[in-house]
């Protein structure tokens, strides 16, 4: 159980606040890195909102959800890494605005 003095809102609240921050980071940043961790955050909210859910409700699903979300993002950074490497070898800029590889 969550601890007696903290309600369940209040992570709730926190959780969505982390959340919107990393939208908003991501609508809002040109940068691919910022674009990244903006993502990171993004998935620490949910994680977090989880971690909440679980211990309120008693159960150890969302514990474990939590480790598979962590390892996405895992993955996700190092394929994150790897893309803002090369494009930055290749346009010396990690501007996404400044990048047009996809366009016709």
């Amino acid at each position: 159980m969550l601890p007696t003095s903290i309600p369940l809102d209040y992570y709730l609240i926190l959780s969505a606040l982390l959340f919107v921050t990393g939208v908003i980071g991501v609508v809002t940043r040109r940068n691919a890195i910022v674009i990244f961790m903006s993502l990171e955050l993004m998935l620490n909210a949910v994680n977090l909102s989880l971690v909440a859910f679980s211990s309120f409700l008693g159960d150890t699903a969302g514990q474990m959800f939590v480790f598979f979300i962590m390892a996405v993002a895992a993955a996700e950074a190092a394929v994150g890494l790897a893309i803002v490497l090369s494009l930055f070898r290749n346009k010396q800029t990690v501007y996404v605005d400044e990048v047009n590889i996809m366009k016709w």
